[in-house]
């Protein structure tokens, strides 16, 4: 049997995953997971299990990235309070590219060297495990989300 590699992007989250002891395990979908409803969808878990990773431009210079549930909407006011911003806007796709490393629909909340603040919504808290994006539209993570959490260094807030 021929063992193919994962991508680059997805090879690197399973080494950070590796490397901090995480509880958690990447899979591979035969669709394309690129929006919650998608990765639910491939996955079997409701919609709020999913996590949406939303990289956001807060006062036109600072990254920050906020982890909310599948079936939920962010509100960028929130986001801006609860980091002491005065105003929030979700990146545009280069920015979202150029910030995480990854494309639109695969962003891995871990290791992001220019994302100067993660936050997570409470909410994701209610479930023993949900689903994050591993690094490409058909790679996918479970995790706890308190592992999620600690493994982001997240801030718990309310945010949608």
């Amino acid at each position: 049997m021929v063992v193919r590699p994962w991508p680059e992007p997805v090879e690197s989250v399973a080494a950070f995953l590796r490397a901090a002891g995480a509880e958690a395990r990447i899979e591979q979908m035969r669709a394309v997971t690129a929006t919650a409803q998608e990765a639910a969808d491939a996955v079997g878990c409701t919609l709020g299990q999913i996590v949406k990773s939303l990289v956001l431009v807060c006062d036109g210079t600072t990254a920050a990235v906020a982890l909310v549930p599948g079936d939920r909407r962010a509100d960028t006011r929130k986001i801006a309070r609860a980091l002491g911003a005065g105003h929030a806007r979700v990146a545009r796709p280069d920015e979202v590219l150029a910030v995480t490393g990854y494309e639109p629909g695969a962003v891995a909340p871990f290791s992001l060297a220019r994302v100067q603040h993660v936050l997570l919504d409470r909410s994701l808290l209610r479930h023993r495990t949900v689903w994050c994006g591993a690094g490409s539209t058909r790679h996918l993570a479970a995790v706890m989300p308190t592992e999620l959490q600690r493994l982001t260094r997240a801030t718990v807030a309310e945010l949608t």
